[in-house]
């Protein structure tokens, strides 16, 4: 990278850490020039994810200190390095999770590019959209219309609330028309809930929050009740969000025979000693969701672009992206917390 002499405003995580501690500080540097294959970005609005919360309170370990979190950014193109074909300037783009793969691995090469062992993100590895300007490879970036009836603040939660959602829903293998339990209905759960209506699924939402409950009955939830109770029916598929071991056992109890839980989130408490007979037996399966593919993102856009998503947001100003993250740790955000630089 180098420096092209102006400078710009970004958050860094300064010393991993409890919000209360203040993790995060906000500073000015430089702007980078966008070299081989990348794209410079001049962010409009960034998702606020829980992955953002346990990378700064040190949930997940830094890879490198001072980064800038922020994996889901809308923005425009303002520069390309060289050898970056397929973008041009004010190009509307979204930046995701996924920013780079080897591309030569065994995993990579038969369609499981999330399983790559070299694999890197946007907010872990490169900086991310909590900043004014972001660096980005290309390959990764998602083309997005220049405009599709939605603003950009309901479209950055799909980059990975929504993305993610639509790995674990495709991980569970739900059956047609079957029941499906969310466990957690935060920014992620909020948005599969409705492209699993949408399929034609039941769904009951089971999580603690009872302002979360709420919206589930609102966007169509055929049942919501606390997060460890009993659905009203047996399930044939759960997705658990939130990132409680403690619930694994009540989600697979609540399993039909047959039925599948798939764990959405990269962090877990300790999961409790299981019951085979009580939570394994009559062919349940317990089964992890690891980040996801450019497959499955480009599916999961297409397929919603099609429908009438509602995106429930709360909107900070760039300047409060500290407290946007604290009041995520504090379960006072119902849907998805965005931050959005245009103000």
């Amino acid at each position: 990278m180098v420096a092209t002499g102006r400078e710009t405003e970004a958050w860094v995580v300064e010393r991993p850490g409890p919000m209360a501690s203040r993790p995060l500080r906000l500073v000015r540097r430089s702007v980078p020039d966008p070299g081989p294959g990348e794209l410079l970005v001049e962010v409009d609005v960034c998702g606020v994810c829980r992955t953002d919360l346990h990378l700064t309170e040190g949930d997940l370990a830094p890879r490198t200190p001072g980064r800038t979190p922020g994996h889901e950014a809308i923005g425009r193109v303002v520069a390309t390095g060289p050898d970056t074909p397929g973008f041009g300037l004010r190009d509307r783009v979204g930046v995701a999770w996924l920013a780079g793969t080897c591309g030569e691995c065994r995993y990579c090469l038969s369609g499981h590019e999330n399983l790559c062992p070299l694999s890197r993100y946007t907010g872990w590895d490169r900086d991310g959209g909590f900043a004014r300007h972001l660096l980005a490879d290309a390959r990764y970036v998602y083309p997005l219309p220049q405009t599709d009836g939605r603003d950009e603040a309901e479209l950055a939660p799909l980059l990975c609330a929504g993305i993610i959602g639509y790995r674990a829903l495709e991980r569970a293998e739900l059956p047609a028309g079957g029941r499906l339990g969310l466990y957690g209905f935060g920014a992620s759960a909020h948005l599969t809930a409705q492209l699993a209506l949408a399929r034609g699924a039941t769904v009951h939402v089971l999580t603690r929050a009872a302002e979360a409950r709420e919206l589930a009955l609102e966007l169509g939830a055929a049942s919501a009740g606390g997060a460890y109770d009993a659905p009203p029916e047996p399930l044939d598929a759960a997705i658990l969000f939130a990132p409680v071991g403690d619930l694994v056992p009540t989600a697979l109890a609540a399993l039909d025979r047959g039925g599948t839980l798939a764990v959405a989130g990269i962090h877990l408490t300790d999961i409790p000693v299981l019951n085979y007979a009580d939570h394994l037996f009559q062919e349940r399966t317990l089964r992890s969701v690891t980040a996801n593919t450019r497959a499955d993102g480009r599916a999961y856009l297409a397929e919603a672009a099609g429908l009438p998503l509602c995106v429930h947001t709360v909107r900070y100003p760039f300047a409060q992206a500290d407290r946007a993250l604290a009041d995520l740790a504090a379960d006072r955000v119902t849907g998805v917390a965005v931050l959005d630089l245009r103000e």
